[in-house]
């Protein structure tokens, strides 16, 4: 068992905080020019290129970072997990999201049982329902197929199956799979997200997947009830138990909600939501968009990565290596951002799920073992598509605030294209971009050059680019369902290696649950001034005075859901 004492207090920690004094002396144009370090900072993974030559870091850095890791126990931290037990101590659960894309063959043990059976009989039965909707055997209420799904959910349970979905939409052999199919995503609790989510639906060929562990997450609820008032206003309180499914665990309140429990899918409590991709919460509305041997690939993908974050040698480790430099920027040289730069459209929900998953595992202020940490922990995550980005926030990056970027590249189109005439193609105007721009901020432009290029004096101070701004760079073969899952667990287990050196539990979430509380208090008065005429009561000046001109201004909105929804 890993000692209480901070990592902050052990030798490791010291050494390298001794040591960025030395990387300071350095810059990336020098680190660069020295072929074997270069060499040494590439990583090959079953077709993914991982280069970090351009974080200001040399050989002995990794060395120390290395340490760092023993001193943090990580290894035995990484097996803990992997063997089911319960790392997540405030809220005393096993974390075991690899479970849910083991091979069916696999053992992963929780509480001295191996879940890899259950997780496939849920995935089986998945298999088993998509079929039946998309192949027509299972009908809505008035015999029409359910070609349409709009999964509910809200957090983990939206933004990691929306990135994968998004990330499909353009890959040829899903595109295909999914031929006549749609899948939106309904999370936000304002009405506005609701009526774009049903725009140009209809009732009779819709599915509604609502997606909340307990059944009680208010939003995710709300949204559930809405959508059950469109279907039965339309088709009659019946059609509930055909057009209405859920994944969940409290099969009592599924049932009470109207929706049949058979047609329920289980998860388990050792799933963390932002971990929950690849259970029913993602499997069931990709596996009705594209069919399961799809989302199996995708699965597979994630599983490989598994495997190689937990046998493979720090050395070589993808996860390890991204996790340790994150480290490095983060708490030693003092950067508290991350942009995470795809430079391919389809990955465009990238950075948003990993703002969740990052943020909301990392962003802690106190130790696993509560003791409050003199050091900040977590990375401030974002990021857009390139070259989108570059006509936005990359004036920030090269001349501004440093922040290190990680740049994800796809070798192969999803969707290639070709001009007549054009010096290159589409595609490759694209990664033109990857491959200039971690040159750009790594080497920048200094006076001499500008002055030999005869750049008018007064412009030299503002054409001028330090450089020595790190980033690496992650280049992926293609982008196939199998890569997506890839993509997916690297970043996972990237944020699980911050937390478990940092030593704090990046798997509980205590910092969503007061403004949450809060609203509560909020709801309850909201309801009695519309119903009662309360005065407001309770609340500081500045909330008060807020509440009672929001009062004001909506006071012509109807306190009961009208029988059916406004037209879209």
């Amino acid at each position: 068992m890993a000692s209480s004492k901070l990592i902050c207090d052990t030798d490791a920690w010291r050494n390298l905080k001794t040591h960025v004094e030395e990387i300071n002396k350095t810059h990336l144009r020098d680190l660069m020019s020295d072929a074997e370090r270069c060499k040494s900072m590439m990583v090959e993974f079953d077709g993914l290129l991982l280069d970090y030559s351009r974080q200001c870091a040399t050989l002995e850095t990794l060395k120390k970072l290395f340490k760092l890791a023993e001193a943090a126990h990580l290894k035995e931290k990484i097996s803990r997990m992997f063997n089911g037990e319960r790392i997540n101590s405030t809220e005393d659960r096993s974390v075991l999201h690899v479970a849910l894309r083991a091979p069916r063959d696999g053992v992963i043990n929780c509480d001295g049982k191996n879940v890899v059976p259950d997780v496939w009989d849920v995935l089986d039965k998945i298999r088993d329902f998509s079929e039946k909707i998309r192949s027509g055997s299972w009908l809505g209420v008035t015999g029409k197929p359910l070609k349409d799904v709009v999964a509910i959910g809200i957090g983990g349970s939206f933004l990691g199956p929306l990135f994968v979905h998004t990330a499909l939409q353009t890959d040829p052999e899903a595109a295909e799979c999914a031929k006549g199919r749609q899948l939106r995503f309904l999370a936000n609790v304002d009405p506005i997200d609701i009526a774009r989510n049903i725009a140009g639906l209809n009732p009779e060929t819709t599915l509604v997947v609502v997606v909340s562990k307990t059944f009680t997450t208010a939003e995710t609820m709300l949204n559930a009830r809405t959508l059950r008032e469109w279907i039965s206003s339309a088709l009659g309180p019946a059609a509930v138990a055909k057009h209405m499914v859920a994944v969940s665990t409290n099969l009592t309140l599924v049932e009470k909600f109207g929706i049949d429990p058979n047609n329920a899918f289980a998860f388990w409590d050792w799933v963390g939501g932002r971990y929950s991709v690849c259970s029913a919460v993602g499997v069931l509305p990709l596996s009705l968009q594209y069919g399961f041997p799809i989302v199996e690939q995708f699965l597979k993908g994630a599983s490989s990565i598994d495997q190689h974050f937990h046998s493979s040698r720090f050395e070589e480790n993808l996860p390890v290596l991204l996790g340790l430099l994150s480290v490095w920027n983060v708490s030693f040289r003092g950067y508290p951002a991350r942009a995470i730069l795809p430079y391919c459209q389809a990955l465009e929900k990238f950075a948003p799920h990993i703002q969740q998953v990052s943020m909301e595992s990392n962003g802690k202020g106190v130790s696993i073992d509560g003791e409050v940490l003199p050091f900040e922990t977590g990375e401030i995550d974002f990021g857009e598509p390139g070259t989108n980005g570059q006509h936005s926030f990359y004036q920030l990056i090269h001349q501004g605030r440093i922040i290190p970027c990680d740049f994800i590249g796809v070798a192969k189109s999803q969707q290639p294209v070709y001009l007549k005439g054009e010096v290159v193609s589409n595609h490759d105007e694209l990664m033109s971009n990857f491959f200039a721009q971690p040159d750009a901020l790594a080497y920048g432009k200094n006076p001499e050059q500008l002055q030999k290029e005869n750049v008018s004096p007064h412009l030299i101070p503002h054409k001028t680019f330090t450089g020595n701004r790190p980033s690496l760079s992650l280049l992926l073969p293609s982008l196939t369902a199998y890569r997506v899952g890839q993509l997916l667990a690297i970043y996972e287990h990237r944020i699980a290696v911050e937390g478990f050196i940092w030593g704090i539990n990046s798997f509980d979430q205590w910092g969503v649950e007061l403004g949450k509380s809060l609203a509560t208090q909020v709801r309850k008065q909201l309801h009695a001034s519309r119903t009662k005429g309360e005065p407001i009561n309770g609340f500081n000046f500045s909330t008060t005075t807020m509440l009672t001109k929001y009062l004001q201004a909506s006071s012509d909105v109807p306190a009961e859901l009208p029988t059916k929804l406004p037209h879209v």
